[in-house]
């Protein structure tokens, strides 16, 4: 029958709204008059609870309707039935302290059905665990079809059957549209349900902004503003003048509530210059006696002026070997080490440089970041492994002499953003450095870019600098961004792989 619809309107129910909630409930459920809630039922409802209590009214008369109350999430993994979920359909186990939504009735009007207005009432569901920082919904479905086939499959079978879409079962199939995912079965859960021969599919939707509450206070961020140097390369007269220059930008990233400055590799490069009457490999030796030294001024800048810096790369020595490493050096004052791992064949012909063994995602207060220096990310399964452990921003401070390796460098990164599900920020050097072997010229444009996707720039591009000019690249990057596009993108990268038919590992490496 068509519908004249004038207006819809969700709101909360009301004890005053009985009377045509009872008559609303007792047509939907038509074959069985006797199935509606009690006006006591509503009343206790509506009082302990009464957010959780919706109608939707077309043309002001109630055409759909929502009933919830809020749980521990751990009794509802046990097996349960309706009667026991309800307290006897007393609502007792409804609790403030819970932390998950259970859906106890969903139901629409005849005459309404074909508005989808299920799926309006499943948002506001949705939203509301948002609103409430609760773990998600869940509830037991029936399965109104099962009896045609109970006596040939099981309910296992027959969920699997449904959702490879053997079998079509009206309320599963719109639970699983509405991203449910079946949990387990509960034999025994509805009194009276014939057709479902009283079983029901504990189905659960996951709020993926839900946050655990802690005894401590959590800081993480959800918008990240990031800070790019874009480092011109020139002499310097020592490593105090080298750092007035850092500081100089660190200052201005700060000044713009930067979270994090992100320097490029081999930055400290220009001190060289003095060493430049020895071997390429004997003055990157020299270079790497700064290290030290530098790691302890840019963690003292990062807690002066409140804000993580990624330190780009410098050479180090242990033992014998050089290695090109950078520091995390967080505002909270702790400090964490990072290795390129993929040396390139210049790096290890003329320095004599081996790459590192580990690889691991860093904590900051603005979630998981991971760094992989210049060429490393170009090895796609560097950064599959950092998103695997919950990245959400790789950083990739990077030195590139010529345009083709900047190009190299530029599209794997942006590769690796879609990949990958994640934001990533490149941070190069621009000009020349004449008296220094083996580091005449630089070419970059520092960038930031997202994966391409209905809530990103459609490029993959969220920004960029003026190639081959110093300056400072900001830009803000929403992380919920990413939590969305793991679960509702147009396509799912990290879900979609075909874990049945390869696999990434990592092995553990033992320096002994």
């Amino acid at each position: 029958m068509e519908q004249n619809i004038q207006n819809i309107e969700l709101t909360y129910l009301t004890i005053a709204d009985y009377p045509e909630f009872k008559e609303s409930m007792i047509q939907a459920y038509h074959n069985m008059p006797e199935s509606y809630w009690k006006e006591h039922h509503i009343k206790k409802l509506v009082t302990v609870f009464p957010e959780g209590q919706v109608v939707l009214k077309v043309n002001n008369q109630i055409a759909a309707c929502a009933l919830s109350i809020i749980v521990d999430y751990d009794n509802t993994l046990s097996v349960h039935s309706y009667r026991e979920i309800t307290g006897n359909y007393t609502f007792d186990t409804h609790t403030k302290k819970g932390n998950i939504l259970y859906g106890i009735e969903v139901f629409v009007k005849p005459e309404f059905r074909g508005l989808r207005l299920g799926r309006r009432l499943y948002d506001y569901r949705k939203e509301l665990c948002e609103k409430l920082n609760l773990k998600g919904i869940i509830f037991g479905g029936r399965i109104p079809n099962y009896h045609k086939y109970a006596a040939e499959l099981t309910p296992k079978e027959y969920i699997r059957k449904v959702k490879d879409r053997e079998i079509h079962d009206p309320v599963l199939n719109f639970q699983l549209a509405n991203d449910f995912h079946p949990v387990k079965v509960l034999k025994g859960y509805l009194e009276g349900d014939e057709v479902s021969k009283e079983n029901a599919v504990l189905l659960q939707w996951d709020n993926i902004y839900y946050e655990k509450p802690g005894k401590i206070g959590t800081t993480a961020k959800k918008i990240v503003r990031l800070g790019l140097v874009q480092w011109q390369m020139r002499p310097y007269k020592d490593v105090t003048e080298l750092m007035q220059q850092a500081e100089y930008f660190i200052d201005a990233l700060s000044s713009y509530k930067s979270d994090f400055a992100l320097f490029p590799e081999f930055f400290n490069a220009p001190l060289m210059a003095e060493y430049n009457h020895l071997t390429e490999a004997e003055s990157i030796r020299k270079l790497a006696e700064f290290t030290d030294q530098l790691v302890r001024e840019f963690s003292n800048l990062s807690i002066s002026y409140n804000i993580n810096i990624i330190t780009g790369s410098m050479p180090q020595l242990e033992g014998e070997m050089l290695h090109n490493v950078g520091y995390l050096c967080r505002r909270d004052g702790t400090i964490e080490k990072y290795e390129k791992l993929h040396v390139t064949p210049d790096e290890e012909k003329v320095w004599g440089m081996k790459g590192g063994n580990e690889i691991r995602t860093l904590n900051t207060d603005c979630g998981k970041i991971g760094v992989l220096i210049c060429y490393d990310v170009e090895f796609p399964e560097l950064s599959r492994l950092l998103a695997d452990d919950g990245m959400d921003i790789l950083f990739v401070p990077f030195l590139t002499d010529t345009q083709n390796g900047y190009s190299r460098v530029r599209y794997c990164a942006q590769a690796r953003a879609i990949e990958n599900e994640c934001f990533v920020a490149i941070a190069g050097s621009v000009g020349n450095l004449p008296k220094v072997h083996n580091m005449d010229i630089q070419y970059a444009q520092s960038m930031v870019f997202t994966p391409c996707d209905f809530s990103f720039p459609t490029n993959g591009i969220k920004s960029e600098a003026t190639p081959n000019t110093e300056m400072i690249l900001i830009s803000d990057v929403d992380i919920d961004l990413l939590r969305e596009l793991h679960n509702y993108g147009a396509v799912k990268n990290l879900k979609d792989r075909r874990k049945d038919i390869f696999e990434l590992r990592r092995v553990i490496y033992n320096r002994d």
